[in-house]
């Protein structure tokens, strides 16, 4: 049996490094001609790193980015309003790591290479569509000579938020979901904002401010690569570059708004201007579906449930989807049955996912927050209940998946007894 994986992105790459564990044979179809280290940074939940650990990355992940051990929630003007341990601090069994997507692209894509040959990948042929035949889907590709066809026994659609396959399924859908706000995006070589390893999360709905590194301290600098995101929200009726986005930034189209932010810990306009290169994206998302599998042919990460870069979740839930895809296989055989068991298991969580980031996730309490006093307080208990933030932040961990007192007793998605290859 073969899988055929439409896309070499962390979820695609996953989902090879785990059949290769589970001796399922397969093959992953990728777009551009040559992967390169592009993006910025990203987080990976405890449930996350635990799943590449039991791949055998542990190393690699630990030499590709840093442990993240705190959260803090912070008002426009500085003023902290919750504070709470991450990873190992947090009573994990495993650490959340803050990392550069490109970085761990090529870290996975290596090790995939290392382990199933360069043949593994082949690059320079986008998924354009499948047609589901007696003898297995056939997967459509543009390929350098043209149209190619590839027939195998499931097909496993990781071909992010502009799916060729997802657009398949749903041909009405459209283009993604955009409620209005714009994000700018770099890194920036600075010295750390805390003598922890955190995440800071500053601001409320229309403008926010996220920042955290993903590098150890230069032992000559003591500078750290800093990620952050500004955000900005304009009214989604307005003409804004809807149409073009990922493009070179200009800082005046948003740094104003952040000119003020010069807290005592952290200076935010200082932080901006130092950035090599600056992004501008949209904050999209798609509407939750009722299937992501049609027959011998399923979604997976971006492309089943693309959602807004809040609670930090986006890729740790592509890593999970592998695993569970993996897990299925291995007990089923490839057959359509396998991959309507992993559906059944991930989409109802990754649905609601989806829609509590829309307004209900961890940074809901920046707004609330904002909404009583103006971010402006002496106490944050004289404006809510240090108890009720702990609760609101335990609530999201457990909608997502990723609460310690579950996880840690949680058996592995992919059993050893399972594990054809001990890499």
């Amino acid at each position: 049996m073969t899988v055929l994986i439409a896309g070499a992105g962390i979820a695609g790459l996953t989902l090879g490094l785990t059949l290769h564990q589970i001796g399922v044979p397969f093959r992953i179809f990728e777009a551009v001609r040559q992967l390169r280290p592009l993006g910025v940074g990203i987080n990976l939940q405890p449930n996350a790193v635990r799943e590449l650990m039991d791949l055998g990355l542990g190393p690699d992940l630990e030499k590709t980015g840093v442990q993240t051990r705190t959260l803090g929630f912070y008002t426009r003007t500085g003023r902290l309003i919750w504070q709470e341990p991450r990873g190992v601090d947090a009573g994990y069994r495993w650490p959340q790591m803050s990392v550069h997507r490109g970085h761990l692209q090529m870290m996975l894509y290596d090790a995939l290479v290392r382990r199933a040959g360069k043949d593994a990948v082949v690059t320079g042929h986008r998924a354009t569509g499948y047609v589901n035949t007696r003898s297995g889907p056939e997967l459509v590709l543009d390929g350098p000579g043209g149209v190619i066809r590839q027939t195998g026994d499931l097909l496993v659609a990781a071909d992010g938020i502009h799916s060729a396959i997802r657009a398949q399924m749903y041909p009405e859908e459209g283009p993604p979901v955009w409620g209005g706000a714009i994000l700018w995006r770099g890194t920036t070589s600075a010295p750390g904002f805390s003598d922890v390893p955190g995440m800071i999360l500053a601001g409320h709905d229309t403008r926010r401010f996220v920042a955290y590194p993903i590098s150890a301290a230069d032992p000559a600098t003591g500078n750290t690569l800093i990620n952050w995101i500004a955000e900005r929200r304009v009214d989604p009726a307005t003409q804004w570059r809807r149409e073009d986005w990922n493009r070179p930034a200009d800082l005046n189209d948003f740094l104003p708004e952040f000119e003020s932010w010069k807290f005592d810990w952290l200076d935010v306009p200082g932080l901006i201007r130092g950035a090599e290169a600056v992004y501008e994206y949209p904050m999209v998302d798609r509407d939750p579906v009722n299937s992501w599998t049609d027959g011998a042919v399923t979604l997976m990460g971006d492309a089943a449930h693309p959602t807004y870069p809040v609670g930090s979740n986006g890729a740790s839930q592509a890593i999970v989807d592998a695993r569970v895809i993996g897990a299925k296989l291995a007990e089923h055989g490839a057959t359509p049955g396998a991959l309507q068991e992993y559906e059944a298991q991930m989409r109802p969580r990754a649905n609601a996912v989806v829609l509590a980031n829309r307004g209900s996730g961890p940074d809901a309490i920046l707004q609330r927050v904002e909404d009583l006093c103006g971010g402006e307080f002496d106490q944050i208990d004289d404006v809510i209940p240090t108890a009720e933030l702990a609760a609101h932040s335990a609530r999201y961990k457990k909608l997502a998946g990723f609460d310690p007192e579950t996880l840690n007793i949680q058996p592995p998605l992919v059993p050893a007894a399972l594990r054809k290859v001990t890499p």
